[in-house]
């Protein structure tokens, strides 16, 4: 189960951010993206981060995914496809076999939503 060490990781580079402030916000939500083609189960990751956050500066943080698809573009037919993961990567028109990956491969932090005491409303930090 990576998923362990990407949140982690994920807690590891919030932290840095965090600590950067000149006051510590309170960290309300952590949106991450990431793409099904890359082998992270987001139900893994978001048990994984459930556990890692008790007790630290992020306890009260929510962690939201967003899912990206697997999408491919096919240089003779010129047009986009969404391949089949694990059972169909070549293009259903042509049968090319799947080169060019436009979306899918993503797992990043998106952004934060977080408030001070000095910024009562909710702000953004976007992509740490």
């Amino acid at each position: 189960m990576h998923e362990t060490d990407m949140t982690r990781a994920l807690i590891l580079t919030v932290k840095d951010w965090w600590d950067a402030q000149t006051e510590p916000p309170r960290i309300e939500r952590i949106h991450l993206t990431v793409g099904k083609f890359t082998c992270v189960e987001p139900v893994s990751l978001q048990f994984s981060f459930e556990v890692q956050r008790q007790g630290t500066f992020l306890a009260e943080t929510e962690l939201v995914i967003e899912e990206i698809p697997l999408v491919a573009f096919c240089h003779p037919c010129q047009q986009s496809y969404e391949p089949e993961i694990g059972l169909h990567y070549a293009c259903p028109q042509c049968q090319s076999p799947m080169e060019d990956i436009r979306s899918g491969r993503e797992l990043k932090i998106d952004r934060l939503e977080y408030c001070t005491d000095s910024t009562p409303s909710q702000a953004y930090a976007p992509n740490i």
